[in-house]
């Protein structure tokens, strides 16, 4: 068995910064277990599998396909990124014709578009509810210790947990926080947190560039420990952050140690564009 297999690094337009997903381009359909053996091999914190739906279809002409996203340790339901470096990877390498693609997946139908710079993707939005402190207080406390926190919300949806940290934080207080993901498996073991966003309100600077919000985020339940920038969270923060300052268009920055930039824009649909670039690192055939 051959694949053609890439690594395209998103949410940056360097490459080695942002986020790094493998994509697999399937002509046929792939044994079930295979995908996660390829997502364990790859070790990557996602690997995409394109698929056609028809045997007629064509990488290159077609706009329709299917997706479907792996950490090393399980299938998972959406993935901004790898969504993202799919559509990189069929724009700007297998040269699709179409200016809009259609990706058929677990969370419905997801569209990516190009854009003079960079991909917008169409994604849901997420809303995040109050949470009950006491409820998740062992959690937090394992995480990220005393870190004085302002906000817990829970989304039911992507099972996400998002914490804001105060608003005395900084940027650099968050890049440099160390968080605890070795024992939150023990500590949260029920099912209800599958995620875990750390995120600050970003500050005026008077800099064209500046950002609207800053997370981190942690998976380890998924066997992620830190995604180094996070699609999928994003429909939750964008959820969160445009009711908290009263925006629709908002940047964002994740502050992992590879860093990524998103540019993010609320519908009157009630869902969310996520424009972000990409850059293809690897290109090369799978051999199994």
């Amino acid at each position: 068995m051959k694949l053609p297999i890439f690594i395209a690094d998103a949410f940056t337009a360097k490459a080695f910064r942002g986020n790094p997903a493998a994509v697999c381009l399937l002509e046929n359909k792939l044994d079930e277990d295979m995908h996660q053996k390829i997502a364990r091999e790859m070790n990557l914190s996602e690997t995409a599998f394109i698929r056609k739906l028809n045997p007629s279809d064509s990488f290159s002409q077609s706009s329709c396909f299917g997706l479907r996203w792996f950490t090393p340790a399980s299938e998972v339901p959406l993935c901004g990124h790898a969504t993202l470096a799919s559509a990189a990877v069929l724009f700007h390498k297998i040269k699709n014709m179409n200016s809009t693609l259609t990706f058929v997946t677990l969370s419905g139908e997801l569209k990516a578009r190009k854009a003079e710079d960079g991909i917008i993707l169409d994604l849901p939005l997420y809303p995040a509810h109050p949470q009950d402190r006491h409820e998740v207080k062992d959690l937090i406390k394992t995480a990220i210790g005393d870190t004085l926190v302002q906000d817990i919300r829970y989304s039911p949806d992507t099972r996400k947990l998002l914490v804001r940290l105060s608003d005395t934080y900084d940027r650099s207080f968050l890049e440099n926080l160390k968080v605890n993901t070795q024992d939150l498996l023990q500590v949260e073991n029920t099912g209800k947190v599958r995620g875990l966003i750390l995120t600050l309100k970003g500050k005026p600077s008077g800099q064209t560039h500046a950002f609207d919000f800053y997370s981190r985020y942690f998976a380890p339940w998924v066997g992620v420990a830190e995604d180094p920038v996070t699609g999928s969270a994003h429909t939750v923060l964008s959820s969160y952050w445009s009711q908290e300052l009263g925006k629709k268009d908002m940047r964002a920055f994740q502050c992992s140690c590879r860093g990524g930039e998103l540019e993010i824009s609320l519908r009157p649909d009630g869902r969310v564009d996520i424009r972000g670039g990409a850059a293809v690192v690897v290109e090369g055939t799978l051999t199994a």
